[in-house]
């Protein structure tokens, strides 16, 4: 616990502030224990576990597929990147490949998902800041895609569309045209967010040099994603260590090299545009054929264990799954990148002033879903 009774340099009594759970920029019930001298944070404690739900030991008594589906309230806004990462564990242990093009239909959708991350980052990021017209925005292009999601998968949030050897269903007649639209559409947007919020005099006031990482940081913190990348490490996992087809795509890994809130909320936008070229090109292969292969209607893998990595839009996404030979998997753990990288809120708090802890908490982007499980 934090000292509440820190002296200041001057030997007066510094006061001890409570942000959260309920405050409306902590993007879900966490709280913040600041130790303040005058405006300027001493010291800082995250306090999490108020949505706690024991996700991972209720992994434990369900079905393998049903993990799936549980999948999507880890991260509620990336629930096609959770799906993908615990459907790959469980192939994993199983030993199968699935169909070409249900691989296609994947990488579509994490994508999509990715982009809607982006924007929403985009929206709430800006409006933590004072500019309420940016989640507007977001929300408008948000609702393109939820659109598509939910002519696939019925669902428009939780989606449970991988399977145990692919995906649920395939595609409706108009997806692929729809989704062409909607990329020279998000294309235009882009310029709109640029010209709203990248450029804004004010923006740029309160994020540049705001929040600093190190790259010493990023890595004894284990920090991943676009904190990292945003601090000049170029690493991204489906190209670096790759999983399912993805090497079969051009794109690229931006960084940024400052590490502040202000390259942080940049690098998303830039990766945001890389989605965007994955998915044309994954329009462009995709070819009729099955999207699911032959597995058992009863999920029971052999003995073993199987630990599988992902770049979710949020960092290192990874699933350590324990078989025991039975229906139910024996452990069942998740790496998850909204957890990890939350740490780093103790080591760079200290110093700023209270203004800025919300624009950094809003530059490392939490899901708190994520954070307890």
């Amino acid at each position: 616990m934090i000292d509440n009774k820190l002296k200041d340099k001057d030997g007066f009594e510094t006061m001890y502030l409570n942000m959260g759970p309920q405050h409306p920029s902590t993007h879900g019930v966490l709280r913040l224990g600041l130790v303040l001298d005058g405006e300027v944070i001493v010291s800082a404690e995250p306090d999490i576990g108020y949505l706690h739900r024991g996700m991972e030991k209720l992994a434990e008594h369900r079905t393998y597929q049903a993990n799936i589906a549980m999948s999507d309230r880890f991260d509620y806004v990336t629930s096609m990147n959770n799906n993908f990462v615990v459907a790959l564990a469980i192939e994993k242990l199983l030993g199968v490949e699935i169909p070409k093009r249900a691989h296609y239909l994947r990488i579509l959708m994490a994508e999509l998902n990715r982009v809607v991350n982006h924007i929403l980052l985009f929206g709430f990021f800006a409006m933590d800041l004072g500019a309420t017209t940016a989640l507007i925005f977001g929300f408008r292009e948000r609702e393109e895609v939820l659109d598509l999601f939910e002519s696939v998968t019925g669902a428009r949030l939780t989606y449970n569309y991988f399977r145990v050897g692919g995906v649920a269903r395939d595609l409706p007649e108009d997806f692929i045209q729809k989704t062409g639209a909607f990329i020279k559409l998000m294309r235009k947007r882009i310029k709109d967010y640029d010209d709203l919020v990248t450029n804004n005099v004010i923006f740029r006031d309160r994020s540049v040099g705001i929040g600093k990482i190190s790259k010493e940081d990023i890595l004894a913190y284990s920090l991943s994603g676009p904190v990292m990348r945003a601090s000049g490490i170029k690493y991204d996992i489906r190209k670096d260590d790759t999983y399912s087809v993805y090497k079969e795509f051009d794109f690229n890994i931006p960084t940024r090299e400052d590490g502040d809130c202000f390259d942080r909320y940049l690098l998303r936008m830039l990766e945001l545009r890389e989605s965007l070229k994955i998915i044309e090109q994954v329009l462009v292969k995709l070819e009729p054929g099955e999207i699911m292969a032959k597995v058992p209607k009863v999920i029971k893998p052999p003995a073993g264990e199987a630990y599988i990595r992902t770049e979710s839009p949020k960092g290192e996404l990874s699933v350590y799954l324990v078989s025991d030979g039975t229906v139910n998997p024996y452990r069942f753990h998740l790496r998850a990148p909204s957890f990890i990288n939350l740490q780093i809120l103790q080591k760079i708090l200290p110093g700023v002033k209270v203004a800025d802890v919300i624009a950094i908490l809003g530059s490392i982007d939490i899901v708190l879903g994520e954070v307890d499980r």
